[in-house]
């Protein structure tokens, strides 16, 4: 209901006609749609205090503040070097990384919904995670990559996820290629790349097996501070345009055309935000591996409660994506510990049910 009074209340605001009534309603819903947003701010906090505590080794959330801030005030905080290195340099990094890739994925999987018009749209549904475990496959089998060393997989993910995602996207530009038949290419890739990575695993040794089922079954434990600097650079990059082609998403939600006829360029909106997503989506799977429905599901179920502003679906994506991705992290942790079952299958577990939820009972044209 939000997102159906949203377009008339800014119309009426836009007119000469519009009181004042429908502008306090306008400012009320807005700060509703601010409050959310902080709302999920600290549930990802909280939730992150809470579960850094989590493990084998107890530390109360006390402690952990207390080591936090001795890396930036040494010597002012009494501290213990167990618990330091376990929080510092095991925790604390899997955590923030497991927040940004989930920011990254839901606002990805919004602006993906957004340009294609489609639901189903998404990292997962679109092949990108298929080329990047097939990269993957290609290292770890015959030792081939555009970069060596610690990097050959990282690398050779980054490398085949983008070529998928730029297969998409010239698919895209090409004129009468509608949004169904970009999901549809999106799902041939995958297949395709997914059948190519079980011929690999057909011929592969038991290392080159482990390592590649490994990475197909998605994880945060790659991620360390040293990996940080170039996730951070390509997010402060990414996002902040991501996020100033908002209105733009917005007027093609009503059609090309529309879209058009009031100066935006509907084509070269979509190609460029399909680019950046697909370049922030790419970095995170070379990192975490596949983790599926992230990209799908937390769009959903913030345009659910926020409705379709984009101004503010974009951020909401993001931080469900977020919350949703260092919770399924956590219990696979620590359900059956001390086995860590890998995000990507806890994830999909949390997933899946929700999605068979928005499948049985919305229709589709109350997605958008």
């Amino acid at each position: 209901m939000a997102g159906i009074l949203e377009n008339p209340i800014k119309g009426a605001l836009k007119s000469r006609t519009g009181n004042n009534a429908v502008r306090a309603a306008y400012h009320r819903y807005k700060w509703r749609k601010l409050c959310f947003m902080v709302f999920l701010l600290l549930m990802v906090a909280f939730l992150a205090g809470y579960i850094i505590t989590i493990g084998p080794l107890d530390i109360t959330v006390l402690d952990v503040y207390r080591i936090l801030l001795d890396r930036f005030f040494p010597g002012h905080f009494g501290t213990f070097e167990l618990p330091s290195q376990v929080v510092w340099n095991i925790r604390f990094p899997r955590i923030v990384g497991g927040i940004l890739a989930g920011f990254g994925l839901g606002i990805c999987g919004c602006v993906m919904q957004a340009v294609l018009k489609n639901p189903l749209a998404s990292p997962f549904t679109l092949g990108i995670s298929a080329g990047a475990h097939f990269g993957v496959a290609v290292a770890a089998v015959m030792g081939v990559g555009i970069v060596s060393g610690p990097y050959l997989l990282v690398g050779n993910a980054f490398l085949f996820a983008m070529l998928c995602a730029f297969f998409i996207i010239a698919l895209a530009s090409l004129k009468g290629a509608s949004s169904e038949t970009l999901i549809l290419a999106g799902i041939a890739v995958n297949y395709l790349f997914n059948a190519l990575s079980s011929l690999f695993q057909y011929f592969a040794t038991d290392e080159q097996l482990r390592v590649m089922v490994s990475w197909g079954m998605g994880d945060l434990s790659a991620f360390s501070w040293k990996n940080f600097p170039l996730l951070l650079g390509l997010f402060a990059i990414c996002i902040p345009l991501l996020y100033l082609k908002a209105n733009d998403l917005n007027l093609m939600a009503v059609g090309d055309e529309n879209a058009k006829s009031l100066g935006i360029d509907a084509n070269k909106v979509r190609m460029f935000s399909m680019v950046l997503a697909s370049l922030l989506v790419a970095t995170i799977v070379c990192f975490t591996g596949t983790i599926a429905f992230i990209g799908l599901v937390a769009p959903h179920m913030a345009r659910m409660i926020i409705g379709s502003d984009h101004k503010y679906l974009l951020p909401s994506s993001g931080i469900l994506g977020a919350l949703i991705l260092i919770s399924a992290d956590a219990i696979g942790m620590n359900i059956v510990r001390p086995t860590i079952i890998p995000t990507g299958i806890t994830s999909s577990l949390l997933g899946v049910p929700f999605f068979m939820y928005l499948i049985l009972k919305r229709k589709r044209k109350e997605f958008w």
